[in-house]
């Protein structure tokens, strides 16, 4: 999976549509294979970003967890501690 991508799902407070978009457009650009698609190929590349989010959105809405939501700023602090480690 591509590293800028990240789950969605079960956090408080839930992922906004912007943030949907975003993994959208980088899992299009992956599949592309290009961050910028030619002019010819705009309609494409925008349709293939639009029809993703909104299939995720769909699945982000339908699931159902028995967990707590996770607080995105503990997330976040684990990520950064981490990536504190790794890049030392």
């Amino acid at each position: 999976m591509c590293r800028n991508i990240k789950t969605l799902f079960n956090f408080d407070p839930p992922a906004t549509d912007e943030e949907i978009r975003d993994a959208a457009l980088q899992f299009v650009r992956k599949l592309s294979g290009s961050t910028r698609p030619s002019k010819r190929n705009q309609h494409a590349f925008d349709h293939a970003v639009d029809a993703i989010a909104a299939s995720a959105r769909e699945l982000l809405d339908s699931l159902e967890t028995t967990y707590p939501a996770r607080s995105r700023e503990e997330v976040a602090a684990k990520a950064r501690a981490k990536a504190a480690i790794r890049f030392a």
